[in-house]
């Protein structure tokens, strides 16, 4: 399935059963793990289970196998990896302290990581 819609199954799901401030990270150039993450935030661990287990059910009916799925016991940070789109659905307060929007935003990417390579490297010659 493209990325494209894949993305737009998550958030549909996601947006099915009422998910709250739903965010699309492309961390593309910053890790080759992944090209998008969606966060997306429940309003109860019950919530929580049942979003992450609505976009696992969506997935898996658009011929989609999740790669895995992590939390759903503790279900206040539930992870489903579908591949190219990782998804972390959470408690607004776990989601608060990890502040994975943050993190990931201030991640330098490849290329600025190989510039400073490459600038350490003329620099050191």
């Amino acid at each position: 399935m493209h990325i494209d819609a894949l993305k737009t199954l998550v958030v549909d799901a996601l947006e099915d059963l009422k998910a709250k401030d739903i965010a699309q990270l492309d961390v593309s150039t910053l890790t080759s793990v992944t090209d998008l993450m969606v966060v997306a935030s429940g309003t109860s661990t019950r919530h929580v289970a049942a979003l992450a287990a609505n976009v696992v059910e969506k997935a898996k009916q658009a011929g989609v196998q999740p790669l895995g799925v992590e939390g759903e016991n503790g279900a206040d940070w539930v992870l489903v990896d579908l591949g190219d789109v990782v998804v972390h659905v959470m408690l607004p307060e776990t989601r608060q302290l990890y502040d994975l929007e943050r993190l990931w935003a201030d991640l330098p990417s490849d290329a600025d990581r190989a510039a400073r390579r490459d600038e350490g490297e003329v620099r050191g010659a």
